[in-house]
C-alpha cells in the first residue's frame, strides 16, 4: 500500500511493499491473484519454498509456516482454559441457582463456542491471512472494486485500534497480573520486604510480561513449545481435579450433585446472563485464526485444532465443575476466591493447595504466552496494510519474528499494569468483543455471495453463522438494556475516536514529520527487515 506515512523524509520508499493492496492483494487474497487458487496440493506441504522450514536463498525475508497441529491446539485450549476454571468458575451456578442448569449451561455454551469457531474454521481457509476478524473484514466489506473508498476498510480498521490499543494488551496485562499473584504466593520469601504485596505482584507481572515478550521475540519454535508445555501442564491439572472428583463419587460423596434443579431460576433474565457468563468462559477459540500464515497445512490443521480444541476444553469444564460438587458444598464453592486452591486443601491438605496453587500459576503464563503470540500477529498483519505505523510490520532479519509488533503490545500492556484496578474498565469494553464476532459472521455471510466460486475447503451450513450473528447481538445488546451505564457510552466513544486518526494517516495517508528518520532509526536498532507478502500455503 503506498502511503506518505512510510516513506523516508525526502519522499523515498524505504522499501518495495509487493501486493498490499489489502487482503486482496489486486484480484484475491494477497500473493495468490484471482480466485483464491493455492488450496490444491496444499494438504501434502508442496511449497518447495517453505521445505523443511527454511526459505530458499532467493525467497524474500516473512514468516514462517512453524506451527503445526499440536501447537495448534495447544494455543486453542492454552488461550481458552486461563485462571477462570480455577479461580472463579461460580458465576453460572450463582445465575442459575441450580447444579443441574448450571451444567446445562456449561454444556450448551461450549456447543454454542464450537459453531462459532467452526463458522470461524470456513473463513480462515476461505481467507488464509494472520490478523483474525481483520482480514475478514478486508475481504467481505472492502474487497478490491471499493478498497480506495473511504468507508469500506472502516471496519477493519476500527477492530485493529480497539483491539491492538486496548482489548489485546489488557488481557495480557490482567493474565500477567493473576500469574504474578500466584507467583508470589509460591516465591514470597523471595521478594524484597521493603516493597508493597501489591508492589510486589506488579513487579512480577511486569517480569512475566518482559519475559514473555522475548521468549515470542527469539524464536517461534520456542514460543510454541512453550505453549505446548504449559497447555499439557494446565491438563495435567485438570486430570487431578477430575480424578480427585471421581474418586470422591465413587465413595459415595455425591450429595451435592444429587440436588439437581433444586433452586433453579425462574427468570429468563438470570438464564440469559448466565449463558452470557459462560461464553465469556470459552472467549479464545478464534485465536488460531491469527496466526493462519504461520500454520502448517492451514486449510487440513485449521479446522481439525478447532474440532480437537473446543470438545476438550467442554468436556474439560464439565468434569471440573463436577469434580468440585463432588469435593464442596453449592455454598462453599459461591463463597470461595481460589475454588481449586480450596479444591485441593480439601482433597490432600496441604500438599494439594500448593499443587493447584502452581497450576494456576502455570496456566496463567501459558495463557498469557498465547495471548503475546496472537496479539502480535494482528499487529502485525494491520500495519502491513498501512493501518498501523509501518516498522510494527517488520521481522527480524535472522529469527523471523515480528518483534516491533511485539515490544508494541508488551509497551502498552506493561503500562496498564500499573493502575491499580483496571479490570473493571476493561469489562466495559468487553462486549465489543462481540460486535466483531457478529461481524465476522457477516462477513462470512457476505462472502457467500460476493465470493460464491471462491475456493472453501472447509465449509458450514449457511445457519451457523446466522445464529452465531444473532447471539452475538444479544450480547452487545442485553447488558447495555439489562444495566445501562455510562461506561459503555465510554466504550463506545473510545470506538469511535478510531476515525479521528483513520482519516488523516490511512485514507488521506498523511505523515508526522521525521517518520522516515523514525523508522528507519528502529529498523536499524532492531535488525529487522520488511516483509513482502504472506508465505505460500
Amino acid at each position: 500500500m503506498e502511503n506518505k506515512a512510510f516513506q523516508g523524509d525526502d519522499g523515498a520508499e524505504l522499501k518495495e511493499r509487493k501486493g498490499h493492496e489489502g487482503v486482496g492483494g489486486g484480484a484475491g487474497v494477497r500473493g495468490r491473484g484471482a480466485g483464491l487458487p493455492g488450496a490444491e496440493g496444499q494438504a501434502e506441504d508442496k511449497s518447495p519454498g517453505l521445505e523443511g522450514g527454511k526459505p530458499t536463498p532467493n525467497d524474500v525475508v516473512n514468516l514462517e509456516r512453524r506451527v503445526g497441529l499440536l501447537s495448534g491446539v495447544a494455543l486453542i485450549v492454552g488461550t481458552m482454559i486461563g485462571s477462570g476454571i480455577f479461580v472463579s468458575p461460580k458465576g453460572l451456578l450463582e445465575r442459575t441457582g441450580s447444579v443441574a442448569l448450571s451444567l446445562i449451561v456449561w454444556g450448551a455454551c461450549g456447543i454454542l463456542s464450537l459453531l462459532g469457531a467452526l463458522a470461524y474454521a470456513e473463513l480462515g481457509t476461505l481467507v488464509n491471512e494472520s490478523g483474525g476478524e481483520y482480514a475478514y473484514y478486508l475481504q467481505g466489506f472492502s474487497p478490491p472494486s471499493v478498497r480506495k473508498t473511504w468507508w469500506a476498510p472502516v471496519p477493519a480498521f476500527l477492530f485493529a485500534w480497539v483491539s491492538v490499543f486496548l482489548l489485546k494488551p489488557s488481557s495480557l496485562a490482567i493474565i500477567s497480573l493473576t500469574c504474578a499473584e500466584y507467583l508470589m504466593r509460591i516465591f514470597h520469601v523471595w521478594i524484597p520486604i521493603c516493597f508493597t504485596p501489591i508492589v510486589s505482584i506488579k513487579l512480577v507481572a511486569v517480569w512475566v510480561i518482559l519475559l514473555i515478550t522475548f521468549i515470542n521475540s527469539y524464536s517461534v519454535n520456542l514460543a510454541t513449545r512453550v505453549q505446548n508445555i504449559f497447555t499439557a501442564a494446565k491438563l495435567l491439572a485438570i486430570l487431578i481435579i477430575v480424578v480427585g472428583g471421581m474418586v470422591k463419587l465413587a465413595q459415595g460423596n455425591t450429595a451435592h450433585l444429587a440436588k439437581g434443579f433444586e433452586g433453579s431460576t425462574k427468570s429468563f433474565g438470570d438464564v440469559a446472563t448466565a449463558f452470557y457468563s459462560g461464553l465469556w468462559a470459552y472467549d479464545g477459540w478464534n485465536n488460531l485464526n491469527y496466526v493462519t500464515e504461520e500454520l502448517k497445512k492451514p486449510y487440513t490443521n485449521l479446522p481439525r485444532a478447532i474440532i480437537i480444541g473446543l470438545p476438550l476444553v467442554t468436556v474439560c469444564y464439565l468434569l471440573v465443575n463436577v469434580s468440585y460438587l463432588a469435593v464442596m458444598s453449592i455454598d462453599e464453592l459461591l463463597a470461595s476466591e481460589t475454588v481449586a486452591v480450596f479444591f485441593g486443601n480439601q482433597l490432600m491438605g496441604k500438599a494439594g493447595e500448593v499443587v493447584m496453587i502452581i497450576a494456576v500459576a502455570m496456566s496463567t503464563f501459558g495463557a498469557a504466552n498465547g495471548s503475546c503470540f496472537t496479539s502480535a500477529r494482528l499487529c502485525f498483519v494491520a500495519a502491513r496494510e498501512g493501518h498501523m505505523v509501518d516498522v510494527l510490520s517488520y521481522v527480524h532479519n535472522r529469527k523471523l519474528t515480528p518483534s516491533p509488533a511485539l515490544l508494541f503490545n508488551a509497551a502498552i500492556a506493561l503500562i496498564m499494569v500499573i493502575p491499580s484496578d483496571i479490570g473493571s474498565l476493561i469489562d466495559f469494553f468487553s462486549f465489543t468483543a462481540w460486535i466483531f464476532y457478529g461481524g465476522a459472521m457477516t462477513a462470512l455471510i457476505v462472502m457467500r455471495f460476493t465470493m460464491p466460486d471462491a475456493p472453501r475447503p472447509y465449509k458450514v451450513p449457511i445457519v451457523i453463522p446466522v445464529l452465531v450473528l444473532l447471539i452475538s447481538i444479544y450480547l452487545v445488546v442485553g447488558p447495555i438494556i439489562d444495566s445501562p451505564q455510562i461506561e459503555y457510552l465510554y466504550a463506545t466513544l473510545f470506538i469511535v475516536a478510531g476515525l479521528f486518526f483513520y482519516f488523516p494517516f490511512v485514507y488521506l495517508k498523511k505523515s508526522l514529520p521525521g517518520m522516515g528518520h523514525l523508522t528507519t532509526f528502529f529498523q536499524l536498532l532492531l535488525e529487522v527487515v520488511p516483509t513482502d507478502v504472506m508465505p505460500d500455503a
